[in-house]
């Protein structure tokens, strides 16, 4: 395999991520849905800590635990940007909007 082979590879493994981290975001919309509905927090400290227990233990490296847990707040950080956007949404079309 040459340079530009490693490249192709490269540029796949980027649009499975994406796909991957898509996908991922969709479900925690769905689960912050539902909670939504049952009246229970969002927003769950333990359940963050699971999540980056889990990956740095699944990790194989080459990437150190803390670069996968930097990865994984950044992906974190970035479902709750999504989560307050669509209950700001959400109350806009309950009729809930502000001026106008």
């Amino acid at each position: 395999m040459d340079i530009s082979d490693w490249r192709v590879r490269i540029d796949e493994i980027d649009e499975k991520l994406i796909e991957m981290f898509n996908e991922r975001a969709r479900i925690a919309l769905e689960i912050g849905l539902i909670k939504k509905k049952l009246g229970t927090p969002v927003y769950n400290p333990d359940r963050e800590d699971f999540i980056f227990d889990h990956v740095q233990q699944n990790n194989p490296g080459p990437l150190s635990n803390a670069a996968i847990r930097r990865l994984f707040e950044r992906i974190i950080d970035e479902t709750r940007r999504l989560e307050r956007e669509m209950t700001e949404q959400e109350g806009k079309s309950d009729g809930h909007q502000h001026g106008a």
